[in-house]
Parts: structure tokens; sequence; C-alpha cells
């Protein structure tokens, strides 16, 4: 038996953000075949839970880049940022003028100024960007149509409300100096770990809230050996859940340093890499070796 970790932007989606049948039914193979599949994403618990929901697909989930590992409607263990650097980490974002949104417990809440802080830094850097206004404006519509989104007037709302846990930073950056300055000085905190699943973004979590914890408590749990785990990802912040698996497979469109720390790689997410991922180093090796 083996615990499968998958990524989900880049890695289980295509880029039009859907799930192909074909990936689909090499989950249920694998599911059928004894085989435990999860989620390792970056995404909001509910975010990923309400994805999954729409193609009928019940995993267990490392959500918030495996902060939060969810599994048999339960979140069995969570990694949270204390309040206080929550406040702090807060007000130097504020400072420095990037939109952040926070992950909790309760779902996303975002400033209310959220929008206009992303079209502001939009307009200040677009001449220098690979990010289009089109593109830009589908992160915007997302968030409004959402309603797992709350908008919060001050960050005091949030770290004063006694219900809510958070996290998630999911921070946008469109400035490459002003990026490297934020993670100079986010790097000198030992109390956070920091990655990004774009160029454009920048995530923060608990020290120990990253993919590589998430992959391992959920194989404590079902009482997997790590050496019988597979992780699947594309991006710099799935390379904790790639460093800890026995197989690390990148997806054909991973960034190049993500396929150099790899065993393997597999096709391009919009070529159904987790398909070919499963069918080959999974299903052909499970039949060969009996």
């Amino acid at each position: 038996m083996k615990l499968i970790a998958l990524d989900m932007d880049g890695t289980l989606l295509s880029s039009n953000l859907e799930i192909s049948k074909e990936n689909l039914q090499a989950i249920q193979t694998a599911k059928e075949a004894g085989h435990i599949v999860m989620i390792c994403s970056g995404r909001a618990k509910e975010d990923a839970l309400k994805l999954l929901e729409e193609y009928k697909l019940s995993l267990p989930v490392g959500a918030s880049n495996g902060a939060i590992v969810y599994v048999d409607g339960k979140v069995i263990n969570s990694r949270c940022l204390q309040n206080d650097k929550v406040y702090k980490l807060a007000k130097l974002l504020e400072s420095e003028g990037f939109p952040y949104k926070l992950y909790t417990n309760k779902g996303v809440y975002s400033p209310y100024t959220w929008q206009d802080q992303v079209m502001q830094a939009f307009e200040e850097n677009k001449h220098t960007l690979d990010v289009t206004l089109e593109e830009l404006e589908r992160i915007t519509e997302k968030q409004k149509k959402s309603n797992l989104i709350t908008d919060f007037q001050k960050i005091e709302d949030v770290v004063n409300n006694p219900e809510l846990e958070i996290s998630k930073f999911f921070i946008l950056t469109f400035n490459a100096a002003h990026r490297s300055q934020l993670l100079q000085t986010l790097q000198e905190d030992t109390d956070i770990s920091v990655t990004a699943s774009a160029p454009t973004n920048v995530e923060i979590m608990d020290k120990h809230g990253h993919k590589g914890n998430g992959l391992q408590e959920m194989a404590a749990y079902f009482n997997i050996p790590i050496e019988d785990t597979v992780a699947i990802g594309d991006n710099f912040n799935d390379v904790p859940m790639l460093q800890v698996a026995g197989l690390s497979v990148a997806m054909g469109n991973a960034e190049e340093d993500v396929k150099k720390l790899c065993d393997v790689v597999t096709l391009t997410n919009n070529e159904h890499g987790v398909a070919h991922a499963i069918e080959q180093f999974v299903l052909k090796q499970t039949s060969s070796s009996k």
C-alpha cells in the first residue's frame, strides 16, 4: 500500500483549473488497488474540499501547505501561527504595501481593501510583470465571487477573535526587488516557514506548517512507512514533501530547480501528468512486484 500525495494547482489541476477524466480515473484505480491518495495543497481546507466535492472525490487533505491535516471528516493536526506573530506580520505587510490574505479555520479572511491594493500594486509594476491584467482580474473576481472569503477592517478584529486560528498568510508580490527585501526580512524569523507557489506570491506558515510535515503526519495516521509514500508537485512549496517522500515526482511543467530535486519527471498538468505518474510509478510497480 502506498500513500500518494498530490499538489493541486499546476499538478492535479490543468491550466484551466479542472481535473481531467484521466486523472480522476487514475485516482480511482489507485484507491481500488488499496492505495491512499491525498491532496497536499497551499489552498485553504474549505477551498480544496469544495473543489474535490465538485468532482465527487473524497480524499484526505493537507491544506495551507500541510499546516492543516484533515481526514475522515476531522482535523487531525494543525500547525497555526501565534496571534502575536500574525499581528506583527500583518503590520509589517501593511506598512510595506503588500496585499495579503489569511487562511483560517473559518475560511479565508482578507482586508476589505484587498481588491484596491492588488490593482494599485499591479498598476505600479505592470511594465515589468509577466501577469496580464486579465489574469489579475481573474484573481480578484474569484475573490469577489467566493463565499469562503470574509472581509475585515483591522487586523485586531482577526487576532482578537477567539474562534479564529490562522494557518497561513498568502501575499501578492509584483515587484521583484520589493519581494526580495521582504523575503530577507522574513528569513530572519525562525518561528515561521516561508515559501512560494508562483513568482508573484509569498506564503508564510508556522515553522512546522509545511507539506513535508503534512505528508509525514498523514503517513503516520494511516501507519504507512515514509518510504512507501509518493509525492507529486510542480513548485517550491512542494519541495518539503518531495524531499521526504519515498518517491518524488516532478510535473513536466515544474520549475527546473524542482525537477532537479526529484527522482522522476512525469508529463505536464495539461497532459494528465498525475495519471501518467500513478500508472507508471505506482500501479505498474505494484503489479510487477506481485
